[in-house]
């Protein structure tokens, strides 16, 4: 059966770090980053645009989740709240897939720590901290299970992963 796993979480989490991680762990996967689908300059927020992403993403969710080749399909977004998730997971072809859904969690440190790396090299605006913080709270609430990844490598989130995934036959490790 076909796995779709999503990552959620604000900015600066480590949705991609994890994620990408657990690509190569994982046997036949592919990954999407939500921000690949609406990586724009500059950045437009409106219902036009928010419509577009979300027929981004799901087109190409779709197609993965129907490629005979990858079984498993990983997922990370923002996705801010529930009704945006409830959003997506309407418009994608489930049968046959065993779904999961993740926040991934910090402290405040952390997000701080992750996030003046990015300013620092030029990738992140000043303001992504408080915007951030700000956004962290939105994911308490939703129906997913959360991680916390203050102190942890991917190695290790990878095996907090992998009890949710079935075990560790379902996961390697190897090359982290």
């Amino acid at each position: 059966m076909k796995q779709l796993i999503i990552f959620n979480g604000t900015m600066g989490v480590g949705k991609t770090t994890l994620s990408q991680a657990l690509k190569q762990a994982l046997p036949a996967a592919v990954f999407l980053d939500g921000d690949w689908c609406w990586d724009s300059h500059p950045f437009i927020v409106n219902a036009r645009t928010k419509a577009m992403v979300m027929e981004n993403i799901s087109f190409l969710l779709n197609q993965f989740l129907a490629q005979p080749d990858y079984q498993n399909v990983v997922f990370c977004w923002v996705i801010p709240s529930q009704e945006i998730m409830d959003d997506l997971l309407s418009r994608l072809h489930l049968e046959d897939v065993k779904l999961f859904c993740f926040s991934l969690i910090a402290s405040a440190s952390t997000l701080e720590s992750h996030l003046q790396k990015d300013i620092s090299s030029g990738k992140r605006e000043a303001d992504v901290i408080s915007r951030s913080l700000a956004y962290q709270k939105n994911y308490l609430d939703q129906r997913t299970i959360k991680i916390n990844v203050d102190g942890k490598d991917p190695a290790l989130l990878i095996s907090e992963v992998q009890i949710y995934l079935g075990g560790k036959n379902n996961v390697s490790t190897d090359s982290q």
